[in-house]
């Protein structure tokens, strides 16, 4: 017969049992009449062929068997016999399935919640056109590798690029929105006219914008995100038409994007409008404040357009040396620039849970182990009564099946769980930059990696008992089961799996060591200021009414006197362009007049900042003296300098005094005043670099942040603060935060602390793993011992004898453990230097303490086991035996 006609017949064999049945039974009737009737013609009487026929039948049951086996039909009942058997078993030694389902939940749990995060920020593909066609589009410089670009350097790229089928530009913007309740400050992004048809996302309701919509003089339109529509204004299909007023102009509502769209550079745009260049920045090649996104041309490869893009980088540096100087191009897939801060932590956390899970199997693998000794009895019983090697083999299997299930099922409900508690631990200027976590749960992708670690677990689960199922071991097998046996086959795999489990856990003890060193470093670090008492307050006002310098500069004035005059107020200072911790995002091109100079580009990050805000923030004042009020529009301009900037540029001489030129339209001259020690512009993982502050009043912006100095809490002011600037004008908007929860909510400050107290939990958990497999092994040990424990006692071994036998088999596994975790350490704390802040990835107080943490902890697990042999009585144990 062939293979496909037998396959067909076994699988019509499984779904007709009963019809199957009646066709063997029929068989068989048939062949015991022949069998009557050639007794009966061989001269035997009916009643003699009967009896002899009877005497035939003692091996019927075993024909049925045989002829089950052939038709296929027996898989089927063996399948069934053996979940039902695996059940009753797992019943019967609930300490045992307990444990191995809540290690194997537990090490799931940890690995799925942390791929849900990879899967959907770096394995999905963006949810936009050709994904893979779509690329980021910065401009470089000296102090930044990856620069946003210049609205005119946008437009000749656009212009005169041949590697790129569409090229579009986007900037993050807050709008001020009259509303019911007073105005509020809306998120926002002003897009070129072709930004989405770049992505490939059309809007599910009016249109997209005109190409033209983005000129100056065009009418101002606006598109909303979904979540706008349906919240601000009830989903309403007829309100496209309808007028938004933002910023005090009125914008035409023309469309309304997807539900699920989202574009994580821009943050979560309520409003999305046609990006007019009206503005002094948007006319200057000097400004730049816009991101560029592209679509490769068909054909067209990454280092071809990158190529494209740099000659015509070089064609512009030529043709405006004042203000391209030294500026290239740079390109990178739109998905890695989404997540390049976010890739690497991911990608730690996913090994550290895979580190966890992997523990976790082999401690259960090492339960199984332990436990399959316990049943060489049952496993030679059974041999000895006709089960094949195969037979067995698959009753071991359907219980690893069932404990892998189990387990994989709690793991992956727990991980939803965990998935959840996850998203609300992160703060939400994190939430903003990410959302494509958005609904984030256990989804088609979780449940196959669950499914395909509960399969791969099921297979190492049904190796350890398969390892005595031969039947060269069954005289031995039984021999064991009756004197109780050492099991030294036993004991050697149970170590090495021990050893294997302290060297995971080793790995995942120095990860976390080094992390919570580098977070306890990074929350340490000099600012430069004293964060205590200190407030922020973001101060937004509307542009067409605070358009002129001299009106930005009363209404400044006047909210900086109120404010003071609030009880517990000491000062106030006002910043543009952030203060501590907001970034070094802002800077200004300058050169240092009298000394050798050819175009170079020399950058700085630039605050402009009211007479108090140094002594506000708390800040030192190194040389000469802090602005005051003389220095206004009608003085000479004048700057202040940090401590980096004086190092880098003034080395070994004293820069009061000295002139640096501004590069902004023709070049203004500023005299050095003061020198400041360095403040933490930047994120606190960033080295500070030099830094120009300017006279807020030279350089007024109708946005800018107040730093309050006060005697209380902090919090409490900030309601009162709020309410004197509405006092002042109502259309002004504005949110503030203490400076110790600014530190406590940073993006640089949250990573490290998530990813310390992840990778700790990891760690914790492996610990106890580990201890608990090495408990195991010695304490399996001294039960198999018992007898030679006794005969040594008897022969006049003291207990303290005893202890150290015990106490040096645990050690020796323990130094093999902490020798291959040490290795393994230092190749995988290369791995995490980016992530580690003044921290060497090989710190070797991190690996001496943690070794030691691990040897004690170890150790003492070891001490229950060794306690039970010292108290071993000789002659119980030998009367046993």
């Amino acid at each position: 017969m062939r293979i496909p006609d037998i396959l067909r017949h076994r699988f019509r064999s499984l779904f007709s049992r009963a019809r199957e049945e009646q066709e063997l039974d029929d068989e068989i009737q048939y062949h015991l009449e022949r069998e009557i009737e050639e007794y009966i013609a061989g001269g035997m009487s009916r009643a003699d062929a009967l009896e002899a026929v009877r005497r035939s039948m003692s091996g019927l049951e075993q024909r049925k068997e045989e002829c089950r086996d052939a038709r296929g039909v027996n898989p089927i009942d063996n399948l069934g016999k053996d979940l039902v058997y695996a059940v009753r078993q797992l019943r019967q030694n609930p300490g045992f399935s307990g444990t191995a389902i809540f290690v194997l939940a537990l090490g799931m749990c940890a690995s799925l919640a942390i791929f849900a995060f990879v899967d959907e920020a770096l394995i999905r593909p963006l949810p936009y056109r050709d994904p893979a066609r779509l690329v980021a589009v910065y401009e470089t410089n000296g102090m930044f590798p990856r620069s946003n670009l210049s609205y005119p350097d946008y437009l000749d790229w656009k212009q005169r690029n041949r590697v790129l089928r569409s090229l579009d530009v986007y900037q993050q913007y807050s709008f001020l929105l009259p509303t019911p309740e007073g105005t509020q400050l809306a998120p926002g992004a002003r897009v070129s006219a072709g930004f989405f048809q770049t992505l490939g996302v059309a809007p599910v309701l009016g249109r997209d914008f005109h190409p033209g919509e983005d000129s100056p003089g065009a009418p101002r339109a606006v598109l909303l995100s979904y979540v706008t529509w349906q919240q601000r204004y009830g989903g309403r299909r007829d309100v496209i038409g309808q007028t938004a007023v933002l910023d005090g102009f009125p914008h035409v509502i023309i469309g309304v994007l997807p539900r699920g769209f989202h574009f994580a550079p821009a943050g979560r745009p309520e409003f999305w409008t046609a990006m007019q260049p009206t503005r002094r920045c948007d006319q200057t090649r000097q400004c730049h404040t816009i991101w560029g996104v592209g679509r490769l041309d068909d054909g067209v490869s990454l280092p071809a357009a990158l190529a494209n893009l740099k000659s015509i980088a070089a064609e512009l540096e030529r043709q405006y040396p004042q203000s391209n100087r030294s500026q290239g191009a740079a390109l990178a897939p739109l998905a890695a620039s989404i997540t390049g801060d976010v890739h690497p932590a991911l990608m730690v956390l996913l090994g550290g849970a895979g580190l966890l899970l992997l523990l976790s199997a082999v401690n259960v693998a090492g339960l199984v182990l332990l436990r399959s000794r316990s049943r060489r009895r049952e496993i030679a019983v059974r041999t000895a009564l006709g089960a094949s090697s195969g037979r067995l083999a698959a009753q071991f299997a359907t219980e690893a099946l069932l404990l892998a299930a189990t387990g994989g099922a709690f793991g992956v409900a727990l991980a939803g769980w965990a998935i959840q508690l996850l998203l609300k631990l992160l703060p939400e200027n994190l939430r903003m930059r990410l959302p494509f976590l958005d609904g984030l749960s256990v989804n088609g992708h979780v449940l196959l990696a669950g499914a395909a670690i509960a399969g791969l677990a099921a297979v190492l689960l049904t190796i350890p008992p398969c390892i005595g199922i031969r039947r060269s071991d069954l005289r031995s097998g039984l021999a064991e089961a009756s004197r109780g046996s050492a099991g030294m086959v036993w004991r050697r795999l149970g170590s090495h799996l021990v050893v294997v489990e302290l060297a995971a856990a080793m790995v995942l003890l120095v990860g976390a060591g080094l992390l919570s060193k580098s977070l306890y470093r990074l929350m340490r670090v000099d600012l430069g200021i004293v964060p205590d008492r200190l407030v922020v307050l973001e101060v937004v006002a509307p542009r067409t009414v605070y358009s002129a310098a001299p009106q930005v500069i009363l209404l400044a004035k006047q909210i900086e006197s109120d404010i003071e005059n609030l009880p517990g107020v000491r000062s106030v200072g006002v910043a543009v362009n952030g203060v501590p911790l907001a970034g070094n995002g802002n800077t200004t091109w300058f050169h240092i007049p009298g000394r050798p100079w050819h175009g170079e580009h020399y950058d700085a990050p630039q605050r402009d900042v009211s007479p108090n805000y140094f002594s506000t923030l708390g800040a030192r004042l190194l040389r000469g003296r802090y602005f005051n009020e003389r220095d206004d529009e009608s003085a000479p301009p004048v700057t202040i300098i940090n401590r980096a900037f004086a190092r880098t540029y003034f080395p070994n001489e004293d820069p009061v005094g000295k002139q640096i030129v501004e590069h902004w339209g023709s070049g203004i001259t500023l005299s050095i005043v003061g020198v400041v020690d360095n403040i933490r512009e930047g994120p606190l993982d960033v080295a500070i670099p030099p830094v120009l502050y300017f006279p807020f009043d030279q350089q007024p912006d109708a946005d800018f942040t107040l730093a309050v100095r006060e005697a209380g809490g902090g919090k409490g002011l900030l309601p009162a603060m709020a309410a004197a600037v509405r006092k002042i004008d109502s259309g002004i908007v504005t949110r503030g935060a203490t400076m110790l929860d600014r530190i406590e909510d940073s993006q640089s400050a949250y990573m490290h602390r998530s990813m310390a107290w992840l990778v700790g939990g990891f760690a914790a958990a492996a610990l106890l793993l580990s201890v608990v497999g090495l408990y195991g092994v010695v304490a399996y040990s001294v039960s198999q011992r018992r007898r030679e424990i006794g005969i040594r006692t008897a022969l006049g071994a003291s207990r303290g004898a005893i202890y150290g036998m015990i106490l040096g088999e645990a050690g020796r596994l323990i130094g093999l453990g902490a020798m291959a975790g040490i290795a393994a350490s230092m190749a995988a704390a290369g791995l995490i230097r980016g992530l580690l802040f003044g921290v060497r990835p090989w710190d070797m107080p991190t690996l001496a303490v943690v070794a030691g943490i691990l040897s004690a902890v170890a150790l003492a697990a070891g001490l229950i086991p060794a306690r039970r042999a010292a108290c071993v009585d000789p002659v119980e144990s030998l009367r046993n035996e």
